[in-house]
């Protein structure tokens, strides 16, 4: 019996060895690894990547920010995680925060594919070269922009909906990336 182990412990260490002398076997093999690696990584932390949009405090000009915030067993807290991520500001210094520090989320509802949102009388009051409705935009497209499931944003700040009219006919013709109409924008 032991003769027979030793046979297929020498004929398993013969068929590895095999594989492992080919060059590209070994790095297939590393790349399984790797993959492997990485799903269980993916699967045990659960974070899932979303994208802000931040202004330059010197050129006002648009830089964009990837973050990895842990996933929601709702969309709901999903999107009270993304909101709170926002409202912390930027990573980078050289960044404006949308809303002034101190500023936070009060409430957040998610029904019917509407969010309602209301933020800390703190966001009243724009930032050194900043636009507070420039921050409610922005803001307003980056939850439509990471939860496709959201249909409309209402933002509230010290419990009072802002800029209703002017984000329903923001949001009222949807984006339309035709070239013909793209020029017929700029030319009006």
């Amino acid at each position: 019996m032991s003769t027979n182990l030793e046979d297929n412990t020498k004929n398993i260490l013969t068929v590895f060895q095999e594989f492992f002398a080919a060059r590209l076997s070994r790095r297939f093999f590393y790349l399984v690894c790797i993959s492997l690696f990485a799903l269980a990584e993916f699967l045990v932390l659960g974070m899932s990547r979303h994208v802000f949009v931040f202004y330059d405090a010197r050129d006002g000009s648009v830089v964009v920010e990837t973050r990895q915030i842990k996933r929601a067993s709702s969309p709901e807290t999903a999107i009270r995680r993304y909101v709170d991520e926002a409202l912390l500001g930027p990573v980078l210094p050289e960044l404006a925060p949308l809303f002034p520090k101190g500023s936070r989320l009060v409430s957040l509802l998610f029904r019917g594919g509407t969010v309602y949102a209301d933020i800390s009388q703190d966001a009243l009051f724009p930032v050194e070269g900043g636009d507070v409705f420039r921050s409610c935009l922005t803001l307003n497209k980056g939850i439509r922009r990471n939860f496709p499931s959201v249909k409309d944003v209402k933002l509230f700040i010290g419990g009072n909906e802002i800029f209703f009219s002017e984000f329903s006919k923001i949001f009222a013709e949807p984006a339309d990336n035709n070239v013909k109409t793209g020029q017929k924008a700029l030319t009006n």
